[in-house]
């Protein structure tokens, strides 16, 4: 995702920079800029500066925190280097928890929160390729007039909305069924609802999730979830989600950050949450060398 949002920006005119903890990514980085395959399949080579030195990006005023969720607090702790006194961190992730980090870090006046709808694929170290177009819903805070312009400016379509909690809940409804299914199955979003089996499963992740949030009073930003999120996984058929492109590499998931949040949230209202704490097991237990990764 990093590396789309670097190309838009690179396209636009702007001069992104890339703080990363990926050696190899950095290299390719810093070698040959972001290889960018758009909609139409046309390649193109979008110069960035990239680097693994917080100092590298010293005075920043503005960033995207777009890593993993189990890397958030680590990227708070390099950006509490180098972001501005008066700048502004916007947490653009999956799951839950990304923006109480940054707060904790940062300071609440250094921390914004958003829904990021686009899709990406990372073919290789530098290379990425969209995988459908979408809106990015920013909260309300003062200090996103000027990256909100930036942004507009690279062709993202930006709103900002006061209720965030309930497009949170709305995304996480979606991503907790259809990324921990498709990386169980090892099919791209469409086969989830193609084969019975799976639509079945996925339809029941939705409705046990919708449940919790119900009882956590929060409405969601539709009336129907499960043809919600069927709808999202014929729209984006052919995606392959963020959880399978990890288990695929043998990376540590953002599971916890997505069920595990629904799980502890069931706990906390005393609604139930069995597929939601399978999905966790099952997934966990598909990664073995996360230590490894941790460590970064």
């Amino acid at each position: 995702m990093a590396c789309l949002f670097a190309a838009r920006l690179a396209r636009a005119g702007l001069a992104p920079q890339i703080l990363g903890a990926w050696p190899e990514g950095i290299a390719a980085l810093q070698r040959d800029g972001v290889h960018f395959i758009d909609e139409n399949g046309v390649e193109q080579r979008c110069a960035v500066q990239a680097t693994t030195n917080p100092a590298d990006c010293a005075g920043a005023l503005a960033a995207l925190v777009l890593v993993k969720a189990w890397q958030t607090e680590r990227a708070a702790r390099q950006l509490a280097t180098c972001l501005a006194a008066d700048g502004v961190a916007l947490t653009l992730q999956n799951g839950m928890g990304n923006y109480e980090t940054l707060c904790a870090i940062l300071g609440s006046e250094r921390a914004a929160v958003g829904i990021n709808t686009l899709g990406a694929h990372l073919l290789q170290a530098g290379r990425v390729r969209t995988a459908g177009e979408g809106t990015l819903t920013l909260g309300v805070q003062p200090r996103l007039e000027a990256l909100v312009a930036l942004l507009q400016a690279a062709g993202f379509q930006v709103e900002q909305s006061p209720a965030i909690p309930s497009l949170l809940w709305g995304k996480l409804v979606i991503n907790a069924a259809i990324n921990p299914l498709s990386a169980l199955l090892r099919v791209p979003n469409g086969e989830l609802v193609q084969r019975p089996s799976a639509r079945l499963l996925l339809a029941e992740t939705v409705y046990e999730t919708a449940a919790v949030a119900e009882a956590m009073q929060i409405d969601l930003p539709y009336s129907n979830p499960i043809a919600t999120v069927e709808a999202v996984a014929r729209r984006t058929g052919e995606n392959r989600s963020s959880m399978l492109q990890d288990v695929l590499r043998g990376a540590p998931t953002e599971i916890e950050a997505i069920n595990g949040a629904v799980v502890r949230a069931g706990q906390q209202t005393r609604t139930p949450t069995p597929l939601n704490h399978v999905l966790c097991k099952l997934i966990k237990g598909l990664t073995t060398d996360e230590n490894r990764y941790l460590s970064k």
